[in-house]
């Protein structure tokens, strides 16, 4: 699993990878595991979220956060390591 956030303030933000974590499990559970994460993870932006709203999309969840300093959004996104062709 992956979290994609934006970084940075102004002209300069970009989008960033801020944690990888393994889901473990059958799809089911790491679907779940992405949605806690989705409701629970703290973003760079806002600093302090006081709402939030998640959206399925896809293979993970889309966040847009609210809060006093403005607003932002990350993704949570479901995904398998490969290895590399032989």
């Amino acid at each position: 699993m992956v979290v994609e956030e934006q970084r940075g303030g102004g002209e300069a933000r970009t989008w960033s990878v801020t944690e990888t974590k393994p889901a473990g499990g059958d799809r089911e559970h790491a679907d779940e595991v992405a949605r806690r994460l989705a409701f629970g993870h703290r973003p760079v932006h806002p600093a302090s979220v006081e709402e939030r709203k998640v959206l399925r999309v896809g293979e993970g969840y889309l966040v847009i956060a609210t809060g006093r300093t403005g607003s932002g959004h990350f993704r949570v996104t479901l995904g398998e390591t490969v290895a590399e062709p032989a």
